[in-house]
């Protein structure tokens, strides 16, 4: 599967962005997706996944309350809803796609990422 994120942008403090996640094949509902995101001068880190069906999600505790993430299977496409954003979520985020079961918080799992897209939130 090859994934395509986009939707990032420069926002205030407060403010929300929607990130987006395009996939190719006729297989993504097959695929447990998540959002990473990499800080400059910091590690990739987990941000939330949701399940094939999308009936299950996770959260970082860093997030959880403000950001949601959702897909629609009918559109190839996994999105994250990030509300009351802080400047510490600026970051590249990134979607990635696992044929493991489960929900997945380990970048290690997932076998395919998208390129990232670039969320800057200034104070």
């Amino acid at each position: 599967v090859q994934l395509q994120a986009y939707g990032g942008g420069l926002v205030q403090a407060g403010g929300s962005l929607r990130l987006s996640c395009a996939a190719s094949g006729r297989t993504f509902s097959s695929y447990v997706m998540g959002w990473f995101r990499q800080a400059p001068g910091k590690e990739r880190e987990f941000v939330a996944a949701i399940s094939w069906g999308g009936s299950n999600t996770y959260y970082a505790d860093s997030v959880k309350g403000r950001f949601t993430i959702s897909r629609d299977n009918s559109k190839n496409t996994v999105y994250l809803q990030m509300n009351s954003l802080k400047p510490e979520d600026t970051a590249v985020y990134f979607c990635a796609a696992t044929t493991y079961r489960g929900i997945i918080i380990v970048a290690t799992a997932y076998g395919y990422w998208g390129q990232g897209t670039l969320v800057t939130v200034s104070s």
